[in-house]
């Protein structure tokens, strides 16, 4: 028995890094899962693998239209849906302010916002008949960055501030009929992908030489997690247990709320 069982999810970016492993985890834990994946090479892979527990549709998170094919054909594969994780998004690799040029920052600012914030509201508003219809939840993925400097460069990080605030109205907005919560992980190697705008589309956290060892050195648990480490948080608030849950983000981020003005202690005394 799963924690998940005969629920129905629809994930977004759910065919690499923490979006793949959500769905593995919430496969394994007895849900059946809708999937919205832009790649379509790592769509096809993902429906091979994982077969009819799995509906994967090709499409972007930008477009209502795409958000609402991937609800429709979950819906008439599973026939409800309980949870949708709006969980894509995309990456500024810590680009400075005064390392854009001109209206390069407008166009990065669109394509950016337009995956991480337009997205996640795209996906909620096309799953929100059938979230009202199972009284499901909503999960988004936020970051570190929604609540410290320096998890990313201004876009990225606004980006993350903004669905902090999305959740608390959304979650307002929604109850009593739809639960809407967070989760917040920390660093971690993925192809979470960079911007069309700056160049950086081709580039992923995945290439980035000494992620492991930084995201050590500055975390109170000393930790560089994999993607299926952060999935336990998402599970425990699609689930039944979290009944009475709204409006919440969990971070797991390693501790960085805790780690104090002059740096890690890392266990000195123990």
């Amino acid at each position: 028995m799963g924690w998940l069982d005969g629920k129905v999810a629809l994930i977004t970016g759910g065919g690499a890094g923490i979006g793949r492993a959500l769905v593995e985890r919430f496969v394994a834990e007895g849900a059946k899962v809708g999937v919205l994946e832009v790649n379509a090479g790592r769509a096809e892979e993902l429906a091979a693998v994982l077969g009819d527990s799995v509906c994967v549709v090709t499409g972007s998170v930008a477009s209502f239209a795409d958000n609402a094919a991937a609800v429709q054909r979950t819906v008439e594969k599973f026939g409800r849906l309980d949870t949708f994780v709006a969980n894509a998004g995309v990456f500024d690799f810590f680009q400075p302010l005064a390392q854009y040029e001109g209206d390069q920052i407008g166009a990065a600012f669109d394509e950016l916002m337009s995956v991480n914030v337009k997205g996640g509201l795209l996906g909620v508003r096309a799953a929100l008949p059938e979230l009202v219809r199972s009284r499901g939840s909503v999960i988004f993925t936020i970051s570190n960055a929604g609540f410290y400097a320096g998890g990313g460069g201004p876009l990225y990080t606004a980006s993350k501030h903004a669905l902090v605030g999305l959740v608390k109205q959304l979650a307002h907005e929604l109850a009593p009929k739809v639960r809407v919560n967070a989760v917040a992980p920390g660093g971690m190697k993925t192809e979470l992908s960079g911007l069309s705008a700056t160049g950086t589309s081709g580039q992923s956290l995945s290439q980035m030489d000494g992620l492991d060892t930084l995201l050590k050195d500055i975390t109170p648990l000393q930790v560089s997690p994999m993607p299926e480490q952060y999935c336990g948080p998402y599970v425990l608030l699609a689930s039944d247990d979290s009944v009475v849950t709204t409006g919440a983000i969990i971070n797991t981020d390693g501790g960085f709320g805790v780690r104090g003005i002059t740096g890690v202690r890392g266990g000195e005394g123990l």
